[in-house]
């Protein structure tokens, strides 16, 4: 058998605050074996950024063991540090530094020779699209051009492990595109563990082939998307009517409707969710009509992560992200 990437047993992390204990991770069990893409999702204060910290040796533990990269995060740091890659919300490199020094840098810094620091830095800047760029100063960089340069720097020293916190917030839709484009060919080409937050669901949906929900300190959730999207969320059936009144009426009982769906009305609208949707429409729809209610449009959606996580959770992850940005793990 081959030993996990990233295993935990019991992995907690308590903080006082004003006195009260705070458990912000509690008892958390994790594997993740070599060469999967797994994003971490969690909605704010869940204990997502608290466990992505101690993975990463930035945080002790408060009891629990993880062996991160074949070592432990207790008893040898410098070991995990040097086995992983990271690469934090904010820019890692120095504004006023060339891009290709910053790399050979951090290279001489994990110990590769300049030669073969510079070597690596050339590979790296030619993979990530930045050789017109560079040598030019950090602060000069596009924000796309930054984050590939943090990616780069996190990539310097080959970790079969990379850590990437957020990696596309604050990139308009194109550099988002390209990011996730690079972190795929990583892992095709060079077999890395990538594990990611994000709090952008379809980029989730997208690159992961594993999604871990933590919420209050707890893992509640881990599988495929596709599995957890078949589990927790069903088909989205949205109904338009002429008038408020037949919505109501409706949304009181739908005729044809399954039992177990949920059924919420807005206004002139009424919002279906139940497994098969679109098998169920033809039905829904001619008992609608043998009813004299006339519909207006209809529309099925399949379900998506949002919806899972809105499910599991009772909050939406864009909605709070929105809502407080920088408030994330305050524990």
């Amino acid at each position: 058998m081959t030993t996990p990437m990233i295993r935990t047993r019991g992995l907690t992390r308590h903080f006082t605050v004003k006195k009260q204990k705070v458990e912000a991770v509690r008892g958390l069990d994790l594997d993740v074996e070599a060469g999967e893409l797994v994003a971490l999702l969690g909605p704010n204060g869940a204990g997502k950024s608290t466990t992505l910290r101690m993975l990463t040796t930035l945080l002790p533990p408060t009891s629990g063991t993880a062996e991160v990269a074949g070592a432990d995060v207790r008893t040898q740091p410098r070991e995990v540090r040097r086995r992983i890659g990271y690469v934090g919300q904010g820019n890692g490199a120095a504004h006023s530094q060339r891009g290709r020094d910053e790399l050979i840098t951090q290279g001489r810094a994990y110990g590769l020779s300049r030669a073969a620091a510079r070597a690596r830095a050339d590979e790296l800047i030619e993979s990530l699209d930045l050789a017109a760029v560079a040598d030019r100063v950090v602060s000069g960089l596009s924000g796309g051009q930054r984050r590939r340069l943090d990616i780069a720097m996190g990539l310097i020293h080959a970790p079969g492990l990379l850590f990437l916190d957020e990696p596309s917030t604050g990139l308009d839709p194109q550099n988002r595109a390209n990011l996730a484009e690079h972190i795929r060919r990583l892992r095709a080409e060079h077999g890395t563990t990538v594990v990611l937050t994000t709090h952008y669901l379809d980029e989730a949906d997208q690159l992961a082939e594993r999604v871990i929900v933590i919420d209050h300190g707890r893992l509640i959730a881990d599988d495929t998307p596709q599995r957890l999207k078949a589990d927790h969320a069903g088909d989205r059936i949205t109904l338009t009517f002429d008038t408020e009144r037949e919505a109501a009426l409706v949304a009181a009982g739908p005729p044809g409707v399954v039992a177990g769906a949920q059924v919420e009305r807005t206004g002139a609208q009424v919002l279906i969710r139940a497994d098969g949707g679109a098998r169920l429409v033809p039905k829904l729809l001619r008992s609608l009509e043998e009813s004299g209610t006339s519909v207006a449009a209809v529309e099925v959606a399949r379900p998506t992560l949002d919806d899972v996580f809105l499910n599991l959770t009772g909050r939406s992850l864009r909605e709070q992200h929105d809502a407080a940005p920088a408030k994330e793990d305050q524990q």
